[in-house]
């Protein structure tokens, strides 16, 4: 039976796609985590690698529970996955304030417990929201994850001034608090649009046709080389990305000679950055294709992350930052069109959630290695050359990926649309 937007039971896609960039903006606080990094090091007196090690922690997490909610979204539907990665994200948030008890219960709670939340949360409306447009695939998963890349912007000013007035510890409490009803009130408005679900006056392209696909299963795309040669290109571009977000204010302070107050204003410039381009980046990939995309954005990120050990200028190296987060961004905000547009928008949710452990392993690289770097040399400029030149040899997988092969269906007898990657 062939839906449409017109009918009054169904619900307006539009008010479903604000709900996902609201539950994103809250899960992606997280992008503002530089700014706890110094006042955890004074308060208590661990490492730089200790403290980081938190982040590289919760997002390792987060890659690995964003695949679990998308299996369990085929059971059970994306509001209860929603709603349980809403209440694990606020609750893990909360109890890093007990964190003065140890190094260890901040790696359980904002770690192991914050980034199941985050996890779980962040496949919801990317995989809800890729299903009510069909017709938008790149446009709308750049919305999606949008918020998630901005979601440091309100975060790490409001941050900087808690710790400063109420403490570091007292500050989690409240961010977990407010986290937590933000997540959960979106989470209420999440659903699957019915089945046979077409917007008005779009058409699937059908089998045969140029440019159509079919919906693969997760065994089917985990037997083709293009699920891992996918992998790959999220997993170089989260690394890069993710080291400078990891030590965005303290890098600025240390790099710039600027205060906490003025890195955290560029924490929040940069997180706009990274929001943007995964709408940007995702907007550009509907016309210019996918893995060209990709090839522009390692490219790019290499000359920067090359010329940038040789900035010292505050506004220069915040510009530089803007436009690797703008990358950044634009790999989270590409990745899900690709990935449905090789394997179909079925079983997205599975599919692209396993996809997601490349964003885990991306953060045990990169954070990790500009953190052990600073820590052993005292500045950050070996790990940025090294940076530049995993990134300039990553240019090699966008240009030979290619679509895998049609396979016959399991479900149903129709196509989904397939934009030219």
């Amino acid at each position: 039976m062939k839906y449409t937007t017109g009918p009054s039971e169904l619900p307006n896609r539009w008010l479903i796609a604000a709900a996902g960039v609201a539950m994103q903006i809250a899960l992606g606080a997280v992008y503002a985590w530089s700014v706890f990094r110094t006042p955890l090091v004074k308060a208590f007196h661990w490492s730089i690698i200790e403290v980081s090690l938190t982040f590289t922690i919760t997002i390792f997490t987060l890659g690995c529970s964003a695949f679990v909610g998308g299996l369990w979204m085929r059971a059970k539907g994306p509001r209860i996955v929603g709603l349980t990665g809403g209440l694990l994200y606020g609750l893990g948030v909360t109890l890093a304030c007990l964190s003065n008890h140890g190094l260890w219960v901040l790696y359980l709670s904002y770690g192991l417990l914050g980034g199941a939340g985050i996890g779980l949360g962040y496949i919801v409306p990317v995989a809800t929201l890729v299903k009510w447009f069909p017709d938008r695939r790149g446009f709308i998963t750049g919305v999606a994850v949008a918020g998630f890349g901005a979601g440091a912007l309100v975060t790490a000013p409001v941050a900087t001034r808690l710790i400063a007035s109420i403490g570091v510890l007292s500050t989690f409490a409240v961010l977990g608090v407010v986290s937590f009803l933000m997540v959960a009130g979106s989470a209420l408005l999440m659903r699957d649009p019915p089945a046979g679900y077409r917007p008005e006056g779009w058409e699937p392209v059908r089998s045969g046709a140029a440019g159509g696909t079919c919906d693969f299963t997760l065994r089917q795309a985990l037997g083709s080389w293009q699920w891992y040669a996918l992998w790959g290109m999220l997993f170089l571009n989260v690394s890069a990305g993710i080291s400078i977000i990891s030590q965005a204010s303290p890098m600025a302070q240390e790099i710039s000679g600027v205060d906490a107050a003025v890195a955290a204003t560029m924490v929040g410039i940069i997180s706009i950055a990274n929001g943007a381009g995964r709408f940007l980046w995702a907007w550009l990939s509907d016309a210019l294709g996918r893995r060209w995309v990709f090839l522009a954005m390692f490219v790019l990120q290499a000359a920067l992350f090359f010329v940038l050990p040789q900035v010292s200028e505050f506004s220069l190296f915040t510009t530089l930052c803007v436009v690797i987060l703008l990358c950044y961004g634009g790999g989270f905000g590409t990745m899900p069109a690709f990935c449905a547009d090789y394997f179909g928008a079925k079983d997205v949710g599975s599919i692209y959630g396993l996809m997601l452990t490349a964003w885990g392993f991306g953060s045990a690289l990169g954070p990790v290695l500009i953190a052990r770097v600073r820590q052993t040399t005292g500045h950050y400029d070996q790990a940025l050359y090294v940076l530049a030149g995993i990134l300039a040899a990553s240019a090699i997988l966008p240009l030979i990926v290619r679509p895998p092969a049609l396979k016959p269906l399991q479900d149903t007898g129709e196509h989904t649309a397939r934009r030219a990657a």
